[in-house]
């Protein structure tokens, strides 16, 4: 700040040779034409060529990568704001030199104490500037870096990314805002007491919430269940559609759109009928006692087998299920690839009408449900009496 002051009491005795109205004229004159210039057109190509001699004569060293990513990074507005801001500071110079022409020594003293007492503002300010652009491209090319290492990896599912993702760039984000809280001498032990109390508060008025939140980060990473599963959970079934943080979205065979939160997801039993890419479905089918099972069950097999629906492998199976009360029960059990509800109800429907009419051609009857009456020996058993009408009563 001194030598500042000094600098202008040198220039004022430089200046009181010029004693005259037109001399000052003059300087003022001269003074204008070559701030002008500086900052119209010497100022915008310098900083231009200079950005580009860096970006070459720096060749593919490390620093001159980190210039042309930042120089990426920057958006355009804001290159010219920082030009327009040194235009301002040349004109602001060229502004204290005129006060001083014209005698206004004291004037520009104050304006040059008032910037003084505002420099360490500015100096924090401009500080503040680069860590957030330093934190927005970190957390860009954080963001890259994970996407890149996802496409290599099959381990890494799209949601595991993208909390991944979300968690770096938190984290990047908290660490500038604490480096722009020092810049600007925040006593950051007060401020860490005060988040600690406000998250103890914040815990105990959100317990589901937070407990939903910790339930699918548990979902995102122990990964049951992925977008396109059919899975059922509880007493909701259907195929998974979306998966936050929050909660888990399925679509059932209704057509409707079900939201379960992911604490009660992590709370029940989750089937998932696609992690395998194979499901086996079971079909029952009666056969008449007088029928031959095993003929039946061969029938059965051949027909299945013909089925283009129906898998290879594992094989088709038949198996004599029980005793019915009209029929010998048979359990056809067969696999299907790559389940969805509409292949599992299309392999069911083309199994039940193929078995239907191999049966039928074969002469195996699949009977009705029957019933057999007996009649206790000392009552004679059953009695045909003819009523008055001629028609016949079971007695």
């Amino acid at each position: 700040m001194a030598s500042l002051v000094s600098l202008v009491s040198e220039f004022q005795q430089f200046l009181e040779s010029l004693a005259s109205t037109q001399a000052r004229i003059a300087a003022t004159v001269a003074v204008g034409m070559l701030a002008i210039i500086v900052a119209a057109f010497i100022l915008p190509v310098g900083l231009d060529r200079a950005y580009r001699l860096m970006s070459t004569r720096l060749g593919t060293s490390r620093l001159a990568d980190w210039i042309r990513l930042v120089g990426e990074y920057v958006p355009r507005t804001v290159a010219e704001a920082f030009v327009r801001l040194v235009q301002g500071l040349v004109l602001a110079a060229a502004g204290l030199a005129l006060l001083v022409i014209w005698g206004l020594v004291d004037t520009a003293e104050l304006v040059l104490r008032y910037l003084g007492g505002s420099l360490p503002v500015l100096g924090r300010g401009s500080l503040t500037l680069v860590v957030a652009l330093l934190a927005y491209v970190g957390a860009d090319q954080y963001k890259q870096m994970v996407v890149r290492i996802g496409k290599e990896a099959t381990w890494l599912t799209d949601h595991q990314q993208e909390i991944v993702i979300r968690l770096g760039q938190i984290g990047i984000l908290l660490t500038a805002g604490l480096v722009v809280l020092t810049v600007w001498e925040v006593n950051l032990q007060g401020l860490l007491v005060g988040a600690g109390f406000l998250g103890i508060v914040v815990g105990l008025a959100a317990r589901q919430t937070l407990g939903a939140l910790i339930a699918g980060f548990v979902l995102m990473f122990s990964r049951p269940f992925e977008i396109g599963d059919w899975i059922e959970i509880g007493e909701e079934e259907g195929v998974v559609t979306d998966i936050t943080i929050m909660n888990t979205r399925l679509e059932n065979f209704d057509g409707e759109v079900v939201y379960l939160p992911n604490d009660r997801v992590n709370e029940q039993a989750i089937v998932n009928r696609s992690r395998r890419g194979s499901l086996r479905l079971r079909v029952d089918v009666g056969i008449d006692y007088d029928s031959d099972p095993e003929h039946a069950k061969a029938v059965a097999l051949e027909t299945i087998k013909e089925i283009d629906v129906v898998a290879d492998g594992p094989p088709p199976q038949i198996v004599p299920k029980s005793f019915g009360d009209s029929a010998v029960i048979l359990e056809m059990r067969f696999w299907i690839d790559h389940p969805t509800p509409p292949r599992k109800w299309n392999a069911v429907e083309r199994v039940v009408t193929a078995v239907k009419t191999a049966f039928e051609r074969e002469g195996i009857k699949i009977p009705f449900p029957q019933r057999e009456l007996s009649g206790r020996a000392e009552t004679n058993g059953f009695q045909v009496q003819e009523s008055a009408s001629g028609s016949e009563d079971v007695r």
